[in-house]
């Protein structure tokens, strides 16, 4: 049996990796396929909250997809603030989609609401 001060370093040590394993496996890209989609439709609805701000974005072709963009200070940083948009706007997503097909969500570089951009992801974008 371990003393009580190494049984508390361990504990903490081991309840630090999992958080960390939590954010790691949250905010990585491993989920989203490599090659970027550009996604049109209208909003639907918005969330700036955590731990993502989101679009529900309706298309005319494929329905209804989740749009992630940034953490919210990310997002902030890119001008994308409550207010910027809203519900029935007009909305292009540039991204990476899921890699699951039948998931309609996709994790974005660039909102365009009208002639506006807002890149979220700047160092990712692969086109112009």
């Amino acid at each position: 049996m371990l003393p009580i001060s190494i049984q508390r370093v361990v504990a903490a040590a081991m309840l630090s990796m999992s958080f960390a394993t939590g954010a790691i496996a949250h905010h990585g890209w491993s989920w989203a396929e490599a090659d970027q989609i550009e996604l049109r439709g209208t909003i639907e609805k918005i969330s700036m909250g955590g731990p993502h701000p989101t679009l529900d974005v309706a298309t005319t072709d494929d329905g209804l997809w989740r749009v992630e963009l940034g953490n919210p200070r990310q997002t902030e940083r890119s001008g994308f603030v409550e207010g910027v948009a809203k519900p029935g706007d007009q909305v292009v997503a540039l991204g990476n989609r899921s890699q699951d097909p039948k998931e309609k969500r996709m994790k974005a570089v660039r909102i365009t609401i009208g002639e506006k951009r807002y890149d979220i992801y700047p160092d990712r974008i692969r086109t112009n």
